[in-house]
């Protein structure tokens, strides 16, 4: 199908969204290595009941990429701020959020700040303060040996050395956090491509794992802080077949949502909206409904 694209200025900068049907708004946030294109194959089939929103965060897709210091301007309050300022822009008093990955860090800030303007939260794949230490444990270092890889001033030459190599890098993440590793369609795969061949698009990716890290290395050396209980109402479900974001780091979630309901997804990995699209429009209708 065909997407309606749309810009707006909200919070200094310009963000860059897609937005189809009416009803009851929902944002959709995507994570990395991801833009707004993560949630195409949801987009129509919610859009018949919602009025759907998917926008790009700083950074990445055709949104602004401010020229600041990543942990000067690519925080995630930053990035809450963007949302509060897209949803007034668009005069939101109130929506549901969907998210996942970065989008979800994104979620829970805007959570804890803005309790009021949302109608639910709803999670894919949820990277929560309870994940805590198991970051760091031995045999999950490997999988992350790309957020220190993106802290590295040589990050964005490699990987954007040319067309070529930028599919290779973003097609292992694509294939290896999926549940069946050809899953994503040869033509988002040029679209990907595209996306991240275009001007300031790897950096801008790379700025979150840059301004996230103090927080990931507190994470990592204190272990799961105790903070005030997210009272939004919240559904999450996540990929059984995830390796980056491990189902059984579900375990702690009643220790920062109070009213929440988990349940696990078979068949699917890092990226179940785009894995498994037709429950994952049932769930979030069911929720929202």
């Amino acid at each position: 199908m065909s997407f309606e694209h749309h810009s707006a200025r909200a919070n200094g900068i310009d963000i860059h969204y897609v937005r189809q049907g009416s009803g009851l708004p929902l944002v959709l946030l995507h994570g990395w290595p991801e833009f707004w294109r993560v949630w195409r194959k949801v987009i129509g089939p919610l859009s018949s009941r919602y009025d759907v929103v998917a926008p790009d965060l700083r950074g990445f897709g055709q949104s602004s990429k401010p020229a600041v210091a990543a942990l000067e301007g690519y925080r995630v309050e930053d990035h809450a701020a963007d949302l509060l300022g897209l949803a007034d822009a668009l005069g939101f008093e109130r929506f549901g959020l969907v998210s996942h990955d970065v989008g979800a860090y994104v979620a829970q800030t805007f959570a804890r700040l803005h309790p009021e303007r949302l109608r639910g939260l709803f999670f894919f794949d949820c990277p929560y303060p309870g994940i805590g230490q198991r970051w760091a444990e031995p045999e999950h270092l490997a999988e992350i040996w790309y957020q220190s890889f993106h802290l590295l001033p040589v990050a964005v030459d490699v990987v954007g050395s040319s067309r070529a190599a930028t599919e290779r890098y973003f097609r292992h993440f694509l294939s290896h956090w999926a549940h069946d590793p050809d899953a994503f369609e040869e033509e988002d795969i040029a679209a990907w491509v595209d996306n991240y061949s275009a001007p300031g698009n790897l950096q801008g990716g790379f700025n979150w794992y840059i301004a996230s890290r103090p927080s990931r290395l507190e994470l990592m050396r204190h272990g799961a802080p105790e903070l005030p209980l997210i009272e939004v109402p919240t559904r999450v479900r996540w990929g059984a077949s995830d390796p980056i974001l491990k189902i059984e780091w579900a375990d702690r979630l009643g220790d920062y949502f109070s009213d929440y309901d988990f349940a696990p997804v078979e068949a699917a990995g890092h990226f179940v909206a785009y894995e498994q699209p037709d429950l994952a429009v049932a769930e979030i209708t069911d929720f929202f409904g």
